[in-house]
């Protein structure tokens, strides 16, 4: 190509128009490539300018929101939206999204109303709380958190505590941000009620936060709530609770049967608050299977110093997500809980999937051919229950992993597998049944 061969940039936006593009990007990208083609060739360099915009144009297009298919085995998959919401949660935030609700007006009196109070009571009630309060998530909770019961004092955490999670988020900036001032003690593998008690009478809040994606293990020491609460009391200090991946009841009375066994040692909010908490911080997604949000339970003092403090209206929930999480509680609240999709999925029969796999696999024109079913494992995902799995069987497909994980990406339904030492894997518990032709239908072009 030379310099009198560059397109108009019209025609070239033009031409990327099959893309679905709106016509404004379109048009910046065909200006950047024909810019972009213009320095090169004036530096002696080979260029195409229809090649540099249709690059650009179908990364872009790769940006845009998109349905995919999770293969990789983990429920709570945070780079692909967390949990999936039950059909009548996503009608019910369609509904409030697409026409008006009476997201801040009491019908019962015709006046303005508090936002959420609906949703405040299900989640006071399924805590056993005496107020809840309802923000945009579980980090915005902690922040609002501080802000409000801190004002500016010390705040007491372990240090095996000071957790940082997905996207560099480190518990003690998001502290000094509030204006806090963060107070370490203990050590990071052993805490104990002393270390807290030595600076319990100069505190503002003791908080004690779960350490939701890592797990200390061997020679361990940490206080339990109970005793913390206690401590707290004695020094006129409320004590925090950020739980953090929204189980309510440890219990989990919405299953049939007792508790699954991998829930051992997750904190819920019930027990947590009974422990004496003055307020628990959990996720209105993860364990809970609704919305992105972050829940306050606890203590109608401590609750409506939170709703008082100006950071409040900053971290409200829009009224789409108050209609998801309502209909979510809602679920629970009418022992229904299980047929939320995180807790169906967890409760899939490992012969039932195994049966799935099998098929998907033969579909896939696989079986034999360098596929095959073996006994592997599911994650919850998203820092709950760290350290434990769900047994699940595994189609793992031999070859080279990265280039077949790379063309199930590229598919018209992107579907993303797992890649583990050196194999494909696809982990069908977290795909639903009707999705089942499309893995084969992926896996059958990608492994060709």
């Amino acid at each position: 190509m030379s310099l009198r061969d560059l397109p108009a940039v019209d025609a070239l936006a033009d031409a990327l128009a099959p893309t679905g593009l709106p016509r404004a990007l379109l048009l910046e990208t065909a200006r950047r490539a024909v810019d972009g083609a213009r320095e090169r060739l004036l530096a002696g360099e080979a260029a195409d300018a229809a090649a540099l915009a249709r690059a650009e144009a179908d990364g872009l297009a790769r940006l845009r929101p998109h349905r995919v298919i999770n293969a990789t085995g983990v429920l709570l998959h945070t780079n692909l939206g967390r949990a999936p919401l039950h059909p009548d949660a996503a009608a019910a935030a369609a509904v409030a999204a697409t026409g008006y609700s009476a997201l801040e007006m009491d019908l019962s009196s015709g006046r303005r109303g508090g936002r959420g109070a609906y949703v405040r009571e299900l989640a006071a009630q399924l805590t056993g709380a005496e107020a809840a309060l309802v923000v945009n998530n579980n980090a915005g909770a902690l922040f609002l958190t501080l802000a409000a019961l801190a004002g500016g004092g010390r705040v007491v955490v372990s240090r095996g505590e000071l957790i940082e999670i997905g996207g560099s988020f480190r518990l003690p900036e998001l502290m000094a941000a509030t204006g806090a001032r963060l107070v370490e003690v203990g050590t990071t593998n052993r805490t104990r009620l002393g270390d807290y008690a030595a600076v319990a009478d100069r505190a503002a809040v003791l908080l004690k936060v779960h350490p939701s994606n890592y797990r200390i293990e061997g020679f361990t020491d940490e206080v339990g709530y109970g005793e913390l609460a206690a401590l707290a009391a004695e020094h006129g200090v409320p004590l925090v609770a950020d739980i953090g991946s929204g189980l309510l009841d440890e219990r989990a009375p919405w299953l049939a049967g007792p508790p699954p066994a991998w829930l051992t040692g997750e904190p819920a909010a019930r027990q947590t608050l009974a422990a004496g908490a003055g307020v628990v911080l959990f996720s209105g997604d993860k364990l809970l299977g609704g919305p992105q949000a972050g829940i306050v339970a606890g203590s109608a003092h401590l609750v409506g110093t939170l709703a008082r403090h100006p950071a409040a209206r900053a971290l409200r929930c829009d009224g789409p997500t108050l209609a998801a999480l309502a209909v979510t509680l809602e679920l629970y609240a009418a022992g229904r809980g299980a047929e939320v999709p995180f807790w169906s999925m967890a409760g899939l029969p490992y012969d039932a999937l195994a049966t799935r796999a099998a098929a998907v696999l033969a579909a896939a024109g696989l079986d034999g051919l360098g596929g095959d079913v073996v006994a592997g494992e599911s994650l919850p995902g998203a820092g709950s229950v760290p350290g434990t799995s769900l047994p699940s069987p595994a189609i793992v497909v031999s070859g080279d992993a990265d280039a077949m994980w790379h063309a199930l990406l590229a598919g018209p339904v992107p579907v993303v597998a797992r890649r583990r030492e050196g194999r494909l894997e696809v982990d069908l518990r977290t795909v639903a049944p009707d999705d089942d032709e499309a893995v084969a239908a992926a896996l059958r072009s990608a492994c060709r």
